[in-house]
């Protein structure tokens, strides 16, 4: 499965829209949990900010973006 080209998207590749519009939560909190870079935080959070606004989802890039600074301290 994770070798076929069909499977083979880096995740990075989502765009903010394919991130936080999920069908469920759980595919919502693997999306963010997979952004490896700020770019790509910053975009989410300006999507959210100007679709749903939903606090949950702000309170979880929030969080990521905690961690992802804390491994740029680490380096």
């Amino acid at each position: 499965m994770g070798d076929t080209p069909e499977y083979s998207q880096d995740s990075s590749d989502l765009s903010p829209a394919q991130r936080l519009e999920a069908p469920n939560t759980r595919l919502i909190d693997a999306s963010i949990a997979t952004i490896n870079d700020m770019d790509t935080l910053r975009a989410c959070i300006a999507y959210e900010n100007q679709h749903q606004q939903r606090v949950p989802i702000l309170r979880q890039l929030e969080k990521r973006a905690i961690e992802l600074r804390s491994q740029d301290d680490d380096d």
